[in-house]
């Protein structure tokens, strides 16, 4: 049996084949020795075809169908223009080796070509590879590292799954100016305090926030021009009538110089400076916490936003924050007062970042460190989730978060905690729920969908069915016309019917049209005899369609029609 074997590279796809080749006796190490000689590699193996590639793009697209192991449309023409043909009844006297076992079983399924991927038919493709450019004419040099350079940085920026939402780098950046917003709040406050306590120094000792300070500072400005008149706007920004009260009173009698109006202007635009840098702190803080619920919702869930995000941008991104051990986790931030007592022989760090979690300062003093070690371990399982799971959920980070509750509880109570592996498995449960409970509203919603359309296609149904049934009292069928068709319709029989007699007599067409309408068979013909008939007999018995009238009752249409028949 024939060996071809076809090779996919950068510029295209090619078909060899390989003759004077036993299988059997053949050694690996033997082929590994010979195909570096290009003499005796030669001799065996030949070139059938090569079909290049049109462009990148179409690289690109055969080598993605070939790395999922799917044979392209062009693949399949290739090698159904270079394979020997094969009789529908006979089997193939040869076969096809390949590098890819899944696009092997591919083209065996479409084209029921036999394919073979072992150590013999790679050590043959490696002889192929690193002698391609010899066997294709017309290849220059320097082409085939040009399209591989090429095709690779293609491949790879298709293959990285790039998720916006996913950029840890924001996280970084914003913990960074948080913390240098902090710093300039402070400081701008602090010197909001100095300057306005120069005109009212007793303001400091009542208002202790440095944010309604500055706020309390603008609305006021001219100690001296405060009344009761400014009394309900003070309530409104301190939010204390008593406090507000005390404001007024201090200044009245406060002991601070007077300020000149420029002086006053300039004190004003700073303090409204330093309440626009702390709204931007706000709503910085909000962008920071919705982008942790983004990226790290786990590790936000169990330790808070703010020391996760200080975590993540210590550690340079959350890849590596995950690489981390549970120990490095645990004294990250604390470097030098670790290499310090490395140095000096001491006692090393029991935390460093992690102390700003909640958690550490509800432990005692005893049990710190230990609370410590258990919440670091937590942590670099929650960075881990976070940074490989896909599934955008806090489920695990909550059922960490009550494990560091229970070890508290069991620290200073003695109540056993639960095991990990049980915890785990419930926070799976819940995710495994959670994604159950997605499909299940987008099944029931489009569900519903498809039974509206059904309901729908259903009495559109039903309203022509009965439009086609429907006929009028003459015995022709109605047309599925429009429903200003029918009323005319149901006008002109409302017409046709008024009779010229008295009200009985309108009661008793009535009826007889109601009967006639019932009776009334599908032919024509039919309902004209009976029409006929039903004249004849009421022309016969006009004695007692007179009786009727003037008696008025049925009982009184029965016994007169009975006297009549015996009188006749």
């Amino acid at each position: 049996m024939s060996l071809y074997l076809l090779y996919e590279f950068a510029s295209g796809y090619a078909l060899f084949n390989c003759h004077g080749l036993d299988e059997i006796g053949q050694n690996t190490e033997a082929v590994r020795n010979s195909v570096t000689d290009l003499s005796r590699f030669g001799k065996v193996v030949k070139l059938v075809g090569f079909n290049p590639f049109d462009s990148a793009l179409d690289a690109l697209n055969q080598i993605n169908a070939v790395s999922e192991g799917q044979m392209t449309d062009e693949l399949q023409n290739f090698l159904e223009a270079n394979l020997p043909k094969v009789k529908e009844s006979k089997k193939p006297k040869y076969s096809l080796g390949l590098a890819e076992p899944k696009l092997g079983s591919h083209i065996f399924e479409v084209t029921k070509i036999p394919c073979q991927s072992n150590e013999f038919v790679l050590e043959l493709l490696r002889g192929v590879r690193l002698h391609i450019d010899r066997f294709i004419e017309n290849l220059k040099p320097g082409d085939l590292e040009k399209a591989q350079l090429g095709l690779g940085h293609s491949y790879s920026r298709a293959k990285v799954k790039f998720n916006v939402n996913r950029v840890d780098n924001m996280v970084i950046q914003a913990i960074f100016l948080l913390d240098t917003l902090d710093k300039d709040v402070n400081s701008f406050s602090m010197r909001v305090r100095e300057w306005y306590s120069w005109h009212f120094p007793e303001l400091v000792k009542i208002v202790n926030d440095n944010y309604l300070y500055a706020k309390v500072a603008k609305y006021v400005d001219n100690k001296s021009e405060l009344s009761e008149d400014k009394l309900p706007g003070l309530i409104d920004l301190v939010g204390d009538e008593d406090k507000a009260k005390e404001i007024v009173e201090a200044a009245k009698a406060s002991m601070g110089q007077d300020l000149s109006p420029v002086d006053l202007i300039n004190v004003k635009l700073f303090a409204q400076r330093v309440m626009d840098l702390a709204e931007y702190r706000k709503k910085l803080y909000d962008y920071l916490v919705a982008k942790m619920s983004d990226i790290a919702p786990n590790l936000a869930a169990l330790i808070g936003e703010v020391v996760g995000a200080r975590l993540i941008s210590h550690a340079g991104s959350l890849t590596n924050l995950a690489k981390c051990p549970s120990s490095t986790l645990q004294i990250l931030g604390a470097e030098k007062a670790l290499f310090r007592a490395l140095k000096t022989r001491g006692n090393t760090p029991k935390y460093g970042l992690i102390f700003h979690s909640s958690f550490i300062g509800r432990a005692s003093a005893r049990n710190k460190g230990r609370m410590a070690r258990y919440l670091a371990n937590k942590c670099s399982i929650a960075s881990r989730i976070d940074c490989f799971l896909d599934k955008n959920t806090t489920a695990f980070g909550d059922k960490l978060r009550e494990q560091v509750e229970e070890r508290l509880e069991f620290y200073d109570k003695g109540v056993a905690p639960r095991k990990n592996i049980d915890v785990m498995k419930v926070a799976i449960g819940n995710v495994d729920n959670e994604v159950s409970g997605a499909e299940e509203d987008v099944n029931g919603a489009t569900a519903k969908a498809s039974a509206k359309k059904s309901k729908k296609k259903k009495s559109t149904e039903m309203d022509v069915d009965e439009v086609a049934e429907a006929e009028d009292v003459n015995g022709t069928p109605t047309k599925p016309s429009s429903k200003k068709n029918k009323k005319k319709k149901s006008t002109e029989m409302d017409v046709d019917e008024i009779p010229v007699e008295p009200s009985a007599k309108k009661s008793k067409k009535k009826k007889s049209a109601e009967m006639d309408v019932d009776e009334a068979p599908t032919e024509p013909s039919t309902k004209k005899s009976k029409k006929t008939k039903s004249k004849t007999d009421s022309m016969g018995n006009g004695e007692e369609k007179q009786t009727a009238v003037t008696n008025g009752d049925g009982t009184g249409k029965k016994k007169k029609s009975k006297k009549s028949v015996q009188d006749s």
